[in-house]
């Protein structure tokens, strides 16, 4: 269950910003033809990750030298033989090992190794000290919640066989607070279909736009949460705005060239319609499997007023991922018949002009993952977050 869910870690992900892309994608001539031997694989291979990578001029791998090494590696391995194609999986995997792209992750479509896959971030991230899996942290939560608390665990909304599950309410009346584990909050609230993700979100709604005075604050927990659709930054952030939030920049390659890039363009939150300013302090929770739009919601809230961090520094996988690759110069690739990598369409700044791509977005107040306390229904970042508003 875990290697699926990994598998699906950010193959949907980030970043609902408002971009202003000046232009489209202009097509240069890259072999895009299956493959026969591996030296076509290792060609069409590096030469896409030339052309589509976006973290070229920041990236610590030495790209040239992983061709000179590996070209006569490739060269000797059969494309017929099945001891040769999972002994490539090593190679790819070494080859990627220093990738700083939170995002990148490469999976194969060769019966021989189709259940493989390639994660040089999480290989990473699972070896430094205080690294945890995914949590449920609405298991213990609702404990510190009111009665009249809304539960939706929705399996309409699901990633790598999890449901998607959402949780709001208010804590000693006065506190409220918002938990999801994935953003497909919009498809939930805009569907046709009833589910139960729907009246929690109305809910949810209807008390910011009618925020009563004993109300002292916003809790968002985004711990474990993956990431998810696109457009659900717009929808839950600019519930709490009611003009555009700029919150960073991103930047795009303009054409194959390893360091054609686009200027900085500015990334923002659009407010929705009758949104009001929230003018309550606001603290979000994440801890270091938030990564991507949780991540984004994280930077997003931090630009607010009056807003506090809570958690772990999050995972660090900050570029966004977008779905039509038609329309950019970079991002995610196919090796026609044999694999396929995901990667960034963008690089993010955020507003501190700092980039936090393949090392995580900071706490204001750190809180380390506590297994034993969790188990013992006590949840120490959570009541780190209730004590800042009280």
């Amino acid at each position: 269950m875990q290697n699926n869910l990994l598998k699906y870690w950010f193959v949907i992900s980030i970043l609902s910003f408002i971009f202003c892309i000046s232009c489209k994608k202009i097509t240069f001539p890259i072999n895009n033809n299956t493959p026969k031997t591996f030296n076509d694989v290792f060609e069409q291979y590096w030469n896409k990750m030339n052309a589509n990578y976006v973290y070229w001029d920041i990236d610590t791998t030495n790209w040239n030298k992983m061709y000179l090494k590996y070209k006569p590696v490739f060269a000797k391995l059969d494309l017929n033989n099945t001891a040769d194609i999972k002994k490539s999986v090593s190679y790819f995997k070494e080859m990627t090992k220093t990738i700083m792209d939170g995002h990148y992750y490469i999976s194969f479509m060769q019966n021989a190794i189709i259940d493989s896959f390639i994660y040089p971030a999480y290989d990473k991230k699972k070896n430094l000290y205080g690294f945890h899996n995914p949590y449920a942290f609405y298991k213990v939560d609702t404990g510190y919640l009111d009665a009249n608390y809304q539960l939706g665990v929705e399996n309409s909304y699901s990633y790598g066989g999890q449901p998607s599950t959402v949780l709001y309410g208010t804590i000693q009346h006065n506190i409220l607070f918002f938990s999801c584990n994935y953003f497909s909050l919009s498809k939930a609230y805009y569907s046709t279909t009833a589910n139960k993700i729907q009246p929690i979100l109305n809910s949810f709604f209807s008390t910011l736009n009618n925020l009563s005075a004993n109300i002292k604050g916003l809790i968002i927990d985004v711990r474990s949460n993956y990431g998810g659709d696109l457009s659900d930054l717009n929808f839950l952030i600019g519930r709490l705005i009611n003009k555009p939030l700029i919150f960073g920049y991103t930047q795009y390659k303009t054409g194959n060239g390893r360091f054609d890039y686009s200027s900085w363009l500015t990334a923002y939150i659009k407010p929705q319609q009758s949104a009001k300013q929230l003018n309550i302090p606001i603290i979000v929770l994440a801890d270091n499997v938030s990564a991507s739009l949780a991540e984004a919601t994280v930077m997003a809230v931090k630009a607010l007023p009056n807003s506090v961090f809570v958690g772990e520094k999050t995972f660090g996988a900050t570029g966004p991922i977008v779905s039509d690759n038609n329309l950019y110069n970079d991002g995610s690739f196919t090796i026609p018949g044999f694999m396929s990598v995901q990667t960034s369409s963008a690089k993010f700044k955020y507003i501190d002009g700092k980039i936090y791509e393949g090392k995580g977005f900071p706490p204001d107040y750190s809180v380390v993952f506590n297994l034993s306390a969790l188990q013992n229904g006590t949840d120490p970042q959570l009541e780190k977050a209730i004590d800042l508003l009280k």
